[in-house]
């Protein structure tokens, strides 16, 4: 299983594969905001659990385990900010989303992805949520 910190660097590597780039350290600790030797462990301990190959000074490679999870990570933090977003919080969606994301237990994730399904499906009940929210705000 990994930590938290792992699962977002290996999203982070899933997200500038899809790109179609070559992913290189320096793009993840740009994009992460952290520093190289922090990639470079990073890597190594990913490397280790199978979910990517990597040699210093060279390409890293998804394998397909890390292909499977870098992609559900991905659609997990979308689906979240996606929630956030239909529930009218008020909040930095990106950085609520990746506060929820590791700590949001798989029967949740579930049910928040049928609740924004649902919504999807009945834009009137939406629409009557909202309404509600508007008219009943503390804030």
């Amino acid at each position: 299983m990994l930590s938290p910190s792992q699962e977002d660097y290996l999203e982070e590597i899933f997200r500038i594969s899809q790109s179609g780039e070559t992913i290189r350290v320096t793009d993840i600790a740009a994009c992460l905001g952290v520093s190289l030797p922090s990639v470079t462990s990073a890597l190594k301990r990913l490397s280790e659990a199978s979910y990517i190959k990597y040699r210093p000074y060279r390409d890293i490679i998804l394998t397909e385990k890390g292909k499977e999870l870098g992609k559900f990570l991905v659609e997990r933090n979308s689906i979240i900010q996606h929630f956030l977003k239909l529930i009218d919080s008020r909040c930095n969606v990106a950085a609520e989303a990746e506060a929820m994301e590791h700590y949001l237990s798989l029967p949740t994730l579930e049910a928040i992805i049928n609740f924004v399904r649902f919504t999807e499906k009945n834009p009137l009940w939406l629409q009557e949520y909202k309404h509600f929210v508007k008219n009943n705000s503390q804030a």
